[in-house]
């Protein structure tokens, strides 16, 4: 089976000769790897519940608890306002925005699966104080822990996966990531509906539970092969040579090898890579992945309703009980979502899923805001069919953005930035998404609290923002090469006049007519 460039040609070197077949050493490479995408879900799944569950509040938060108890018949947006709770969320994505800038130089001098180790190991070490904590400050040093882990592993994990794929089924192979992180967001749903049950150390186990994915994530990493690209990048050129082999099943690598070795020889002459990414011809790459789509990722407020859930939804009268087990269902509707997206979206592009997803978000925002306008608030309980409607929008929501922003916000930064500035690109990637992941989870109970419905209107009005900044500035990137995206922006409408350096002749048209955007 050939692997694929462009279907009608293009400008890319020797991307048509580029050759793979299915092996297991490669499909065995991308599980455990993907599995790093299980800590973050099983940190995003398990936060909201034990912040919702009554021993946890009363043990670390009395004043919540006994607002909570005295808002019980009360419906009220504000139950469960309070900046140190929130911190809680967090503190572990502000330790993985500074994290990230550690990981960089790790991951390009020691290899993606060096990052991945150190991640693993940090994660564990974070699940277990957790467990144990005794006070506030002990909660926030083991939160800060999995974040340092979780920074590892997000910095790691999607270049990896990018990086060991051929190029035809690359979207779907860096979507392992999401879907394991769907399922971690699942199986922490699950559990904490299970711990809530167990008085008064349930929310001790769940919490302590995060030790079990990591656990695997080391095991595996030991055994995980280094990719082409990064032995390339150290100069271990035959054992890239043989790990290349390995994973596309065929000797007839050389042509992707020579690109491989172009690519780490120009990557070689930059010092600065950091430096580089503000170069005229890295601006797209900058703009878009490392700024605007993991930015705008957090922006379309789903993470919000993860983090939260079960609180939102005791909010809005659900009981402890309910709340955790409706909260399930997103963690559903986020799986078939990944799987969704895993399987199509190598043939219907990366655009066409951001901006038909970014309707339908936009759609079920402006519904949740109107339905809780005239439903809801001044001591109003939910009718049933009510809260049933408002399940129903909150996972049609999760549902778009599981098959789009979600698993898109992390494969196309990744396969964006040349090899010269990959890793930094990724570190920024990380730092922008963990920033205004922090921002939200710290902002948004008191934004509740205060916007009351208006706060999903402002999520649609940002979906509809970022829904035009897809529309008019990335270019499709499927089954490109990796080590030929730069391509797309030269004959760009907007980034052909940017990218050029001073002083560069424009591309001939021949040769760019091809590029897809």
């Amino acid at each position: 089976m050939a692997g694929g460039g462009f279907t009608d040609g293009g400008p890319m070197k020797r991307a048509h000769l580029y050759e793979y077949e299915f092996t297991w050493y490669f499909f065995n490479a991308c599980i455990v790897a993907a599995l790093g995408g299980s800590l973050f879900g099983y940190d995003l799944g398990v936060s909201g519940g034990v912040t919702s569950m009554d021993d946890f509040l009363k043990e670390f938060f009395p004043k919540v608890y006994r607002r909570k108890q005295l808002h019980l018949k009360e419906t009220d947006y504000c139950k469960y306002d309070d900046q140190i709770l929130t911190l809680f969320t967090s503190s572990l994505y502000f330790a993985g925005l500074l994290s990230t800038f550690a990981a960089s130089p790790i991951t390009r001098k020691k290899g993606r699966r060096a990052s991945i180790l150190v991640g693993s190991v940090s994660f564990f070490f974070g699940g277990f104080i957790n467990a144990f904590a005794v006070n506030i400050p002990m909660l926030i040093v083991g939160r800060i822990f999995l974040g340092i882990g979780i920074g590892f592993g997000n910095q790691a994990v999607p270049l990896y996966l990018s990086e060991i794929a051929p190029a035809k089924i690359r979207g779907r192979v860096n979507q392992l990531f999401q879907l394991t992180t769907c399922l971690g967001i699942l199986i922490a749903n699950f559990i904490n509906y299970g711990t809530e049950q167990i008085h008064p150390w349930g929310w001790r186990l769940s919490l302590g539970l995060a030790m079990a994915p990591a656990t695997i994530m080391f095991v595996g990493g030991l055994f995980l092969p280094e990719t082409p690209n990064s032995l390339v990048e150290q100069g271990r050129l035959e054992e890239a040579r043989e790990v290349l082999v390995k994973i596309r099943g065929t000797s007839k690598i050389e042509a992707e090898f020579d690109d491989l070795v172009d690519a780490s020889n120009a990557a070689r002459a930059v010092k600065h890579p950091f430096r580089n990414l503000f170069r005229r011809k890295n601006r797209p790459q900058l703009v878009i992945g490392a700024l605007g789509i993991p930015a705008f990722q957090q922006l379309t407020g789903n993470n919000s309703i993860l983090f939260y859930a079960p609180v939102i939804l005791q909010s809005l009268g659900f009981g402890s009980g309910a709340s955790l087990y409706s909260s399930s269902f997103t963690g559903a509707a986020l799986v078939v979502a990944a799987l969704i997206s895993m399987f199509f979206v190598d043939k219907f592009g990366r655009r066409k899923f951001f901006l038909e997803a970014g309707f339908e978000m936009f759609v079920c925002m402006i519904a949740v805001a109107i339905t809780l306008k005239y439903n809801f608030g001044q001591g109003k309980e939910l009718s049933k069919g009510v809260s049933v409607f408002l399940v129903c929008m909150i996972c049609l929501f999760v549902l778009a953005y599981g098959r789009s922003w979600g698993p898109l916000g992390w494969l196309v930064p990744s396969e964006l930035f040349p090899l010269e500035t990959r890793s930094a690109g990724q570190s920024i990637v990380v730092c922008v998404n963990m920033f205004f992941t922090a921002l939200i989870a710290q902002c948004f109970l008191a934004s509740m609290c205060h916007l009351r419905y208006g706060i999903f209107i402002l999520f649609a009005g940002l979906i509809f923002i970022m829904s035009c900044f897809i529309y008019f500035l990335l270019p499709e990137t499927k089954q490109v090469p990796i080590e030929e995206i730069h391509f797309l922006f030269e004959n760009h409408p907007f980034w052909k006049n940017i990218v050029r350096e001073d002083g560069e002749e424009e591309r001939p048209k021949e040769e760019a007519s091809d590029v897809q955007v």
